[in-house]
């Protein structure tokens, strides 16, 4: 059984998030991808915890299945001469160096087209390789910060929160995903290669989508709402005789239900709130109504009557609920997968679904070098003088 991208060769200069999780992905999609460490400097995330499994990082574990590892030193000749002969014989490279440090390498994108015209050659920042913060370095934290989406995030008590994940990394790694495979796409047409420079900021802002267009409309800058939404209500949390519920009106028809379900009909056509933009107008006047009616019975009991009658709502699950939700189990979204150092390591699996050629976990999260007597051996060392 092959995957959608065998026969694609990945070389993997990235560390920390953003760019292993990109190459993670590609890697659970067939492609061969070979993690690129320094001899002496390690991907930061194998000494990022705890938790640690016989030594090996959780979180280093959590983006790096499905590729083999090597070192290999960037700052003398021979350690450039090995990634120049692999990108030769390679697809892709991607990196997420600051702006400017691949060039000092010797390894910028024009240098390595010359090798390999066809090479499509990734490059993850902080903030682009133009613009005046170009050579910023860029981290999930800060850049959540300045792109707006901690000010959208929280309460007003609160204050402006960070997502309780890295999202901006995650965003990112997506981003730059989904161009790697437009890229080799295009590639089939034209036979070229090309660049890609990615941005942190960029992503970031890209996932503003809604409240982004709100302002541009409005010039309203907006505020974080907590658990409501800013478009549509009721769209929040509420509690309940023992505990909070998650309810999710989409649209009039969802509304009329919920109504219907807590015995107050007269409210779907209550000039104040019949219509979704109305509902927003008057939201401080519809949730205390609604989150009073709430009050008066357990969560079980709403989640029952809301999903009985197509009415979008859930429970807030911990981590431990989630691992044992029997809907997960059935999508095979949690898999072990043995590895030398760690032993047996329970991971995130995938949520790729393909039909003909499903995702598939090849490789555990390589040790640091465990595959440099197979890769640069058997590739690049016969010729590396040449």
């Amino acid at each position: 059984m092959t995957g959608a991208l065998e026969n694609i060769r990945v070389l993997d200069l990235s560390r920390v998030l953003a760019g292993p999780y990109c190459t993670m992905i590609l890697g659970d999609l067939g492609a061969e991808v070979i993690k690129v460490e320094s001899p002496d400097r390690n991907d930061e995330t194998r000494k990022w915890g705890p938790p640690f499994q016989n030594g090996v990082s959780a979180y280093y574990l959590s983006a790096n299945r499905n590729k083999k590892g090597i070192t290999v030193d960037l700052n003398c000749e021979e350690g450039v001469a090995v990634i120049k002969k692999l990108v030769g014989e390679s697809d892709v490279i991607i990196n997420n160096f600051k702006t400017g440090t691949m060039k000092k390498f010797g390894l910028d994108y024009d240098t390595l087209k010359e090798i390999n015209p066809r090479l499509v050659y990734c490059s993850i920042t902080g903030f682009g390789e133009t613009g005046p913060d170009r050579n910023m370095p860029g981290y999930d934290f800060i850049i959540q910060a300045m792109s707006g989406l901690m000010s959208i995030t929280g309460n007003k008590k609160s204050g402006p929160l960070k997502s309780g994940v890295a999202i901006t990394d995650i965003l990112t790694g997506l981003y730059a995903c989904i161009g790697i495979q437009s890229a080799l796409l295009e590639r089939v047409q034209s036979g070229q290669g090309q660049k890609l420079d990615i941005a942190l900021y960029d992503c970031a802002v890209s996932a503003l989508v809604n409240t982004g267009s709100d302002y541009l409309m409005s010039e309203a800058i907006p505020t974080p709402l907590g658990n409501e939404h800013a478009n549509i209500v009721p769209y929040q949390t509420f509690q309940t005789l023992d505990g909070e519920i998650v309810i999710a009106v989409g649209n009039d028809d969802q509304f009329k239900s919920l109504c219907r379900v807590m015995g107050q009909l007269h409210y779907a056509v209550d000039e104040r709130f019949k219509t979704n933009p109305m509902r927003v107008e008057n939201r401080k006047e519809l949730i205390p109504i609604l989150q009073k009616k709430f009050l008066t019975k357990p969560s079980i009991y709403w989640h029952k009557k809301c999903r009985d009658n197509n009415i979008p709502c859930g429970p807030i699950q911990n981590l431990e609920q989630v691992v044992n939700d029997p809907q997960l189990a059935s999508r095979n979204m949690f898999i072990e997968h043995d590895h030398p150092t760690a032993g047996m390591i329970k991971m995130v699996g995938s949520p790729l679904k393909l039909s003909r050629t499903p995702v598939q976990v090849k490789y555990h999260p390589p040790d640091r070098g465990e595959h440099n007597e197979e890769i640069i051996g058997r590739l690049v060392s016969s010729k590396i003088n040449d």
